[in-house]
């Protein structure tokens, strides 16, 4: 089997999509590009998608990572292309290649998230920051299934910055816009609860609901403090392309490879 791996999207008004109502959408994209799926084994037969690491529900992404199983060999780009065009806009298929090395979810190690704060001004929002980073604890509590959960969620945050207003923001109106690169740990810490501990620190309540995404997503690099791109080893793992001879042509025969 060859295995594709592929980053996606969630934009705009998609970012309320479900990771299931995603699974429904990208498997019709399959079927309707023709992709030759390979299927699990047993009564219920299932296409082999591997979903990796998925941003919570209501949360935009720039870099959502999936991979395929396929019977038959294709070429990564125009899968990619063919992929694309049978999704929604806003779930945007945007980069492919084949799969040459192993743990693609062992590389998924950290995320870079933007949050932007209406309604809360710059000033506020870095006050908030430093007492978050000062903190050496900042306890937050979630509900799950089995009631409400206590734990910290300053260990992950390697790190957390107010960010310059952006041009497409007009200035009669606060917008804090923060930086924030976490770690991949459990129980896992997520945008909305780096901002519960804001709350808890310096009581810094957005008065409406932020508008989260995430950048990028990889393996934390602990010397640079980067995230870098989870697809590089299997680009860097691909076979060169030979390229053609300069002295092999300059000596050919004239007229050689003419009909």
């Amino acid at each position: 089997m060859q295995r594709i791996r592929l980053r996606y999207t969630k934009r705009g008004r998609l970012r309320f999509t479900s990771h299931r109502d995603f699974q429904r959408a990208f498997e019709r994209a399959l079927r309707r590009s023709e992709v030759p799926m390979a299927y699990s084994a047993g009564f219920t037969p299932h296409p082999k998608v591997s979903y990796a690491n998925a941003a919570p529900t209501g949360t935009g992404s720039e870099a959502e990572f999936l991979e395929i199983a396929l019977t038959e060999a294709r070429d990564p780009d125009t899968l990619r292309a063919l992929l694309d065009a049978s999704m929604p806009d806003g779930l945007d298929v945007v980069d492919a290649v084949e799969a040459r090395t192993s743990g693609l979810a062992d590389r998924l190690t950290a995320s870079v998230w933007e949050m932007r704060l209406d309604g809360v001004a710059a000033e506020d929002a870095e006050k908030a920051v430093v007492a978050f980073m000062d903190a050496e604890t900042v306890e937050v509590q979630r509900r799950a299934k089995n009631g409400v959960r206590t734990f910290d969620a300053r260990a992950a945050v390697v790190d957390l910055q107010t960010l310059d207003p952006q041009p497409d923001r007009s200035g009669d109106k606060p917008c804090a816009i923060l930086r924030l690169v976490v770690r991949h740990v459990t129980p896992a810490v997520r945008p909305d609860d780096v901002l519960s501990g804001l709350r808890a620190v310096a009581d810094l309540t957005p008065p409406v609901p932020a508008a989260v995404t995430r950048l990028t997503q990889g393996l934390f690099d602990e010397e640079s403090g980067t995230v870098t791109d989870p697809l590089a080893p299997d680009r860097e793992a691909a076979p060169a392309v030979p390229s053609a001879d300069p002295a092999a042509a300059a000596t050919a025969p004239e007229g050689a490879g003419s009909a």
